[in-house]
């Protein structure tokens, strides 16, 4: 249980998350901002040894029912988490690997994001402390360290995008302006991992920090589960944890009740 209060938009919200059984819930978890903290550039993150341990716990205590799902490559997970071999959703759900290892890819013939690359990577290299990501079925520039040139930015990726004729999307983060193929985000992979064994079934909770996060905080909340924000500002999540120690603070507690019910049993 937590404390209520109301956000800025005045829903009512809890400071904290409940303590679920492991075994009985489906864990969907956004990785910068929420399991690490955020870093300048994406490439500077480092996921601590004891952070892979702490989501292998957790893995083992809901029998494998746990997922990243992430704005990054797949592979850029994989990377961080080694040795570790997650259920994992990278590029907001345009590629996707479901516990039984099969990938998905959304959408298959990614046509017009290389035309888009060039385009971006000619405008951004003329505009120091921008950072272009090209992640493959995705495109993020990173303002983070230019944040004067944040409307100027937005406007003119939106202009790309307007050109595939809806095929794409403009989606903001956190100092971050993505595209992304139309009908793909955090949501769409929630709900495709809840049709899959062994999430199938189970009541889904989503742990994220930013605006990337509200498609998947209204799936889970579409399917009876728990959403829970991480950090200041509106959200549809009902709960919220304060910042990634208190993430990591809920999710130990979440392993450690688990674990003593099953030795009280």
């Amino acid at each position: 249980s937590g404390r209520r209060r109301s956000d800025d938009a005045g829903r009512a919200v809890r400071t904290g998350a409940p303590v679920v059984k492991a075994a009985r819930a489906a864990w969907f978890l956004d990785f910068d901002g929420t399991l690490v903290e955020l870093a300048d550039a994406p490439d500077q993150v480092r996921v601590e040894a004891e952070v892979v341990d702490m989501v292998q716990e957790l893995e083992h205590a809901s029998r494998g029912a746990v997922a990243l799902i992430s704005g990054r490559r797949l592979g850029d997970i994989d990377r961080l988490f080694e040795p570790l071999r997650l259920p994992v959703a990278g590029q907001h759900g345009a590629e996707r690997r479901g516990a039984s290892g099969r990938l998905y890819q959304y959408p298959e013939n990614g046509q017009g994001i290389d035309t888009m690359h060039g385009i971006l990577r000619a405008w951004v290299g003329q505009r120091p402390g921008l950072l272009l990501e090209n992640k493959g079925s995705t495109l993020a520039v990173h303002y983070r360290r230019a944040p004067e040139l944040a409307e100027t930015l937005g406007t003119f990726m939106l202009e790309l995008v307007a050109r595939t004729h809806g095929s794409y999307c403009l989606q903001g983060g956190k100092m971050v302006f993505e595209i992304r193929p139309t009908g793909t985000d955090k949501g769409s992979a929630v709900r495709a991992f809840m049709g899959e064994p062994p999430f199938i079934g189970r009541m889904p909770i989503f742990v994220g920090d930013d605006i990337t996060d509200e498609s998947a905080f209204g799936a889970v909340l579409g399917l009876g589960g728990a959403a829970v924000k991480v950090g200041d500002g509106d959200s549809i999540a009902p709960w919220r944890l304060q910042g990634v120690a208190d993430v990591h603070a809920w999710i130990r507690g979440s392993i450690a009740a688990r674990s003593s019910q099953e030795d009280a049993e």
